[in-house]
């Protein structure tokens, strides 16, 4: 069946916002600028003011909610969900994770090239199916099982290129290895989100869009006033500005003053964030959450192939293996080796059909079917 021009352009718009996004905040980790008091130039190593604006783009969705309800009240023939009353303190579990997770992978950023970072992300299927099983009681499909091994293996390949291409790079090796476990603790970190979201949140049949705004909501403002203690808090070598604290947003400031380019990626991230998630929901709603998957597999060839264009960072062979795999493991785990195997399935006798079906029966429990 071929696709609308819809359908495209929502395809087009995920890919494209989403690629935006990991490159726009790279973009901004990359500049030189001198901060306030006459301060040296150093590089714009801000992670937890990335994260209020990544907060803000989320928090921009529950505008396109709410023009989405705008809509449906002017024309009630559109297909929608029944909104039912919830209570919005159900999204501030999954957004403390989310605030606590995505901090930490900006802060990991700094340190790796975009698309190990993007590539590193893949961990989050070896966590949300081992919590799922733990705290939601789900029986996981032996091809799900294969795809979390097979992350696993990727991961360890995606490692270890990482280890072998950085000798020539900026970045020292401890903070490439400090980086990968950071991306990887944030990537546990998610998985709790998305338990605590399956679990809490869509059982009580909310909009995507809204819950998405309101977890930025709760992020935006939460980690905007922890801005405040983080000014005074030393954190030594940790810390990216001259003054050493956790994070320092006057001096983020000053950089975006004296380099308005810091501005324009800064901006690129928020408004990617938004229109990415807004493009992701109706990916799912109007294709499949297979094309997510398999779109969002082509966003990190995209930012492979930019950073590299860029030069950002150093090719390294063992990156296209690690993908590969961890590209195996992601269609494993989502099922995407099914219509694979019913296309080969017609073909054969009845008989040897049907033992087939036998053998694949009781499988077919996907986790994530409905992301």
């Amino acid at each position: 069946m071929a696709w609308t021009k819809y359908q495209l352009f929502l395809a087009g718009l995920m890919l494209v916002t989403g690629s935006i996004n990991t490159l726009s905040a790279k973009w901004a980790d990359n500049f030189v600028a001198p901060g306030c008091g006459g301060s040296q130039e150093h590089s714009f190593q801000h992670p937890f003011l990335q994260a209020v604006g990544m907060f803000l783009g989320e928090f921009s969705c529950l505008a396109a909610f709410y023009l989405l309800r705008c809509r449906a009240v002017r024309h009630p023939d559109t297909s929608a969900d029944p909104q039912q009353p919830f209570n919005p303190l159900l999204f501030l579990p999954p957004a403390l994770c989310d605030m606590t997770g995505t901090s930490i992978m900006y802060v990991a950023l700094n340190m790796t090239s975009a698309s190990s970072f993007q590539m590193l992300r893949g961990a989050v299927i070896i966590f949300t199916g081992l919590f799922s099983v733990a705290f939601l009681g789900r029986r996981l499909a032996l091809s799900q099982w294969l795809g979390i091994l097979a992350t696993i293996a990727g991961l360890v390949v995606v490692g270890l290129a990482d280890l072998l291409s950085k000798h020539d790079s900026q970045h020292k090796l401890s903070e490439v290895i400090t980086g990968d476990l950071l991306i990887i603790m944030a990537q546990i970190i998610v998985s709790i989100q998305m338990v605590l979201e399956e679990k809490f949140v869509y059982k009580h049949n909310v909009h995507p869009l809204r819950a998405v705004g309101t977890e930025g909501l709760f992020g935006f403002v939460i980690l905007s006033l922890l801005l405040v203690p983080m000014y005074y808090i030393p954190a030594g070598s940790f810390s990216g500005n001259p003054r050493g604290t956790l994070e320092d947003a006057l001096d983020a400031f000053c950089q975006v003053g004296r380099q308005p380019l810091i501005a324009l990626a800064l901006l690129g991230n928020i408004s990617s964030i938004a229109f990415f998630n807004f493009a992701g929901i109706s990916v799912t709603k109007e294709l499949s959450a297979t094309t997510r998957m398999v779109l969002d597999s082509l966003r990190t060839v995209v930012i492979w192939a930019l950073s590299l264009a860029l030069g950002w960072e150093a090719f390294h062979p063992l990156q296209i293996l690690g993908f590969l795999i961890l590209l195996a493991g992601t269609a494993l785990y989502n099922g995407l080796h099914r219509p694979l195997l019913a296309r080969l399935s017609r073909g054969r006798p009845p008989a040897e059909e049907g033992e087939h079906e036998r053998l694949l029966g009781g499988s077919r429990t996907a986790i994530n079917s409905a992301s």
